[in-house]
């Protein structure tokens, strides 16, 4: 008992930890795709050109960005269902219910590491594209870069927003490491307790059904005069 609830804290302080990532997942790439005007920052590459010292942009597919943004949302309602649940939990879960959490612990998992390294990848690739001209990603940030902006690009924070998003992909990314572990030592654990109530039931029966053979095979007691009478007839 003592066991499974130092588990169930450690789920609960988990997903608390995921609904906070999550939120520097969410929010930051929100703020970077309305500045940027719905494009994707996310392995955009251009060119500078020598004329009037602009970026010629080439901006990559809004999926590198969507992706990311689905991870967040969907990690954002998992631990807010998996919280409420596991504060209003009396009776030990039973077996499907672990197994549900393992598969979702998967799925968070798998979902997490391909969003942090879509993130850390793209930006890669776009700062590769931004120290051509500047001494750094960080100091671009701000400055009037892309060629034939009509649609007021805001390049101010998206150093900021892209590190903090990057920072909540990895966190979440090794929180759902943790919160599956958990959930799958739980599974494990309550096959171990299933197959002991069996083990024991069955041990039970076959000692109950043992008892009962041997009290019916016990051998009748025979007088001694009905046999001494036998030969006489």
């Amino acid at each position: 008992m003592a066991l499974a609830n130092v588990l169930l804290l450690s789920q609960i302080a988990g997903h608390v930890l995921l609904f906070i990532l999550s939120l520097c997942i969410v929010l930051p790439l929100c703020i970077n795709l309305n500045q940027f005007c719905g494009h994707c920052l996310l392995f955009t590459t251009g060119k500078w050109r020598e004329e009037d010292g602009m970026f010629d942009v080439h901006w990559a597919s809004n999926g590198f960005c969507t992706f990311p943004l689905i991870t967040g949302i969907f990690l954002l309602i998992v631990s807010l269902i998996q919280i409420y649940r596991y504060a209003r939990m009396k009776d030990e879960e039973s077996f499907i219910a672990l197994f549900v959490d393992v598969v979702l612990g998967i799925w968070m998992l798998a979902m997490s590491i391909l969003s942090a390294i879509f993130i850390t990848l793209g930006f890669i690739v776009w700062c590769d594209g931004m120290t051509e001209r500047f001494p750094s990603c960080e100091t671009s940030a701000g400055q009037n870069i892309i060629r034939g902006d009509t649609e007021k690009i805001n390049t101010s924070g998206f150093y900021i927003e892209m590190g903090t998003t990057q920072f909540g992909a990895w966190g979440a990314f090794a929180i759902s490491v943790g919160i599956g572990v958990i959930a799958l030592l739980k599974l494990i654990h309550n096959h171990q307790v299933r197959n002991i109530k069996v083990s024991m039931y069955l041990e039970r029966q076959r000692l109950v059904n043992q008892q009962h053979f041997d009290g019916r095979s016990t051998p009748p007691i025979v007088s001694g005069n009905s046999s001494d009478s036998d030969p006489n007839k």
